[in-house]
């Protein structure tokens, strides 16, 4: 049975792979077989990151996916892949009515475009192999709400449609698409929200597992559906949240 959760043999393409949940899914990726190829902006973390993997022929691009050029080129240089993985993303909390159009443009295009033309290219170019398997990261934020994260729920929110769209576009590929939502994961990008001990504690109390998620939570989840222990689960997003929204 172990081995319906293998990636032996397998590419696997993971996007935000320098830190966070990018980081901690390419490092079992490789644990798991697979060779990885990592994609992020910062080369020195991401050589740091490959170096921590197992095994041989992992590969590192040096890539802005934000600026939309980047982005064919990239794809035409891969080789063919089996599961992508687009974990690189950004949480600017703010109220509403301080919120501009270029932070609005910003976290969309991080978030949700740069993702959905990635996967645009890697068709176009046939790059993606038949059968294959994608996942995004999408987040509790998209259905759960809580003040100040408007447009990173609203990003998230268009991430989970976009699952849910590809997973019936592709299927004649049989090639599965699925999202995660996780909840709080003690990443950078959490500790960029600036939150007291006090503040923090609050929230760890509120999750009914009693603790904030770890980047390892949220990528054993995304091994499983990267992996054949999920070929028959397509256009889902699957919640990793400690219990937090049964509240």
């Amino acid at each position: 049975m172990d081995s319906l959760f293998t990636l032996s043999g397998k590419t696997i393409l993971v996007t935000g792979a320098s830190s966070g949940i990018g980081k901690a899914t390419a490092i079992l990726c490789a644990k798991m077989g697979a060779t990885v190829i990592l994609i992020a902006r910062n080369e020195e973390r991401l050589n740091q990151v490959k170096s921590m993997l197992e095994g041989s022929n992992h590969m590192c691009k040096i890539v802005d996916l934000t600026n939309y050029d980047n982005i064919e080129s990239l794809v035409e240089s891969l080789p063919i892949i089996d599961g992508v993985v687009n974990s690189a993303g950004i949480n600017n909390k703010c109220l509403i009515k301080y919120v501009d159009g270029v932070e609005m443009d910003n976290m969309f295009r991080i978030n949700c475009f740069s993702p959905a033309l990635l996967i645009k290219y890697l068709l176009k170019k046939k790059k993606l192999a038949r059968g294959g398997a994608i996942v995004f990261l999408s987040s509790i934020s998209s259905t759960y709400a809580t003040v100040s994260n408007t447009l990173y729920a609203a990003s998230k929110g268009a991430i989970n449609s976009l699952t849910r769209v590809l997973a019936l576009e592709l299927s004649p590929m049989k090639i599965r698409v699925n999202s995660i939502q996780p909840g709080m994961v003690n990443t950078e990008m959490v500790k960029a929200y600036g939150l007291s001990e006090e503040e923090l504690e609050i929230n760890t109390k509120s999750y009914p597992l009693g603790r904030l998620g770890k980047p390892e939570d949220i990528a054993n989840g995304i091994i499983f559906l990267l992996s054949d222990a999920s070929c028959w689960i397509t256009g889902i997003s699957l919640v990793i949240d400690g219990g937090v929204t049964l509240r």
